[in-house]
Order: structure tokens, then C-alpha cells, then sequence
């Protein structure tokens, strides 16, 4: 069986996110897809199966499946553009977070997602603890949000994801500030879901875009993810759905033999 392994957010291969992608003819039933994720131990592997006018997306850590991922909805998008839709510009998503639609335009990659405003939390001092920063605001929406003083800040943070496991709320922690040369920045970290930091996390700007856009007082904005591999992420909001653009590029084709 012939899999992708794309490199979302990013033009140059060993940096952004890496995904593994399989297109499918049919489902594989859970448990082998699973598998699969777990031998590929990838933040995401996504699987897709064509359905009518559209695709069905499935993403898999190597912990769980998950409801709402970006980086390999953006790598699934680049296969299909590249490797089987050469003349579409346009294509259509069905997932766990309803319906998601990717564009191209050139060599990037539009993603239209749901937006996910987070709610305000109480700051715990377990969480400027196990993080080692002073914790401006917090926020819990799918994941624990945290809003930083600097750039600077976020870039020297070692969190201690141990720690993190016991957190009790969230799924992973987001950390984010103003940027320096982008409109703002942020990290991301899944240790949950045995994925320690999340080199560029798209569904992660579904709550990053509306907190910034309502801050800043702009509707369009750039973002920076400032991970070790790094990538950069064109934002914008449109109402209840949050626009998210970046490039890819394939790291490799591959052969299963299951």
C-alpha cells in the first residue's frame, strides 16, 4: 500500500510538521489504522477515502484518533492536488469537525476550519510551574491556552511534559505571545498524546486566530510557530471559520507491506 510523508507549513524538506498520508479505496478498520499510526510515530497520520463530490479525513496520533488536525489536513491536500486532482484548485473535506475545505493558490494551501474560541480559566501555579514562565492569561478550549509577555519567552521555554501529563484539563497546552517579525507565535505540546512538542500545529491557530484577531484588532495576520523545525502560517478571520495558509513539500513516497 502506497503512502506520502509531506512536510506541512514549510517549502524546504526537515522542517515544518511531517504527516503520513494514505489514500485510501475503502476504511481500514480502526485498529489497523491505529497500528499504522503508531508504527509511523508521527504526530498525525491522516487516512482519506474518496465519497461522492468529497473526501472522508480520519487523523491518527499515535495515541488516539483525534477530532481536528491541520497539518495533515494540509498534507492530505497537497497529495491530492499533486498526485491524483493535478487540475482542481478546490477541495472538499468531511470530518469529525465537519466540513473543511483546502484551496490552492500557487504553491500554497488555504485551509478553511471551524474557529474554536477559547473560554477563560483560572492560572494554576502548577501551570507557571511546569511550563517555567509567567502565565499572562489562560484559556481552555480543546487544549490548554497560555498568553506570554514575549517571543523571546516562548523560544527558551523547556517545559517539563512529565509534569504536564497531570495536568487535568486539555488535551495539550498551547503557549503563545506577540511576535517580533510575525503578528504573534506560539508552541504547542502533546505529551497526552505521546507527542512532546507539535513542530506546527494547524488546529491550534482554529483558537490562536480569533484570540489574536480580537487583540490586535485585525482580521489578517502572520503567524510564526518557533518549534526546533519551525513554520510559518498566513492567518486570517472570516466570521465563524478561521482562514489558515502555508506551503508543503513531499519528504518521501512509501511502500506498506501489511
Amino acid at each position: 500500500m502506497k503512502y506520502y510523508i509531506v512536510d506541512a507549513f514549510t517549502e524546504r524538506i526537515f522542517h515544518g510538521n511531517p504527516a503520513a498520508v494514505f489514500v485510501l479505496d475503502q476504511w481500514l478498520d480502526d485498529q489497523m489504522m491505529q497500528k499504522i499510526a503508531i508504527e509511523n510515530n508521527l504526530s498525525e497520520t491522516a487516512f482519506t477515502v474518496k465519497n461522492g463530490d468529497h473526501y472522508d479525513l480520519r487523523w491518527f496520533t499515535p495515541d488516539r484518533e483525534i477530532d481536528l488536525c491541520g497539518h495533515a489536513t494540509l498534507a492530505t491536500a497537497y497529495v491530492l492536488f499533486n498526485e491524483y486532482h493535478e487540475t482542481v484548485d478546490r477541495l472538499v473535506f468531511s470530518s469529525q469537525s465537519g466540513p473543511l475545505y483546502v484551496t490552492r493558490k500557487a504553491e500554497t494551501y488555504y485551509m478553511d476550519f471551524p474557529t474554536i474560541m477559547p473560554k477563560s480559566t483560572p492560572i494554576l501555579p502548577e501551570y507557571e510551574a511546569v511550563i517555567g514562565a509567567k502565565i499572562q492569561a489562560a484559556y481552555l478550549g480543546r487544549d490548554l491556552f497560555f498568553v506570554l509577555d514575549d517571543e523571546v519567552t516562548i523560544a527558551k521555554m523547556t517545559p517539563d511534559y512529565t509534569e504536564m501529563l497531570n495536568f487535568e484539563l486539555g488535551v495539550g497546552v498551547i503557549v503563545t505571545a506577540p511576535g517580533d517579525q510575525a503578528d504573534f507565535v506560539s508552541r504547542t505540546f502533546f505529551p497526552k498524546l505521546t507527542i512532546n512538542e507539535d513542530p506546527v500545529c494547524g488546529s491550534a491557530h482554529s483558537n490562536l486566530i480569533p484570540y489574536w484577531a480580537q487583540v490586535l484588532g485585525k482580521n489578517q495576520m502572520t503567524a510564526h510557530q518557533i518549534s526546533p523545525r519551525g513554520g510559518v502560517l498566513d492567518c486570517q478571520l472570516q466570521g465563524e471559520r478561521v482562514i489558515i495558509g502555508g506551503q508543503a513539500t513531499l519528504y518521501a513516497q512509501c511502500e506498506a507491506n501489511f
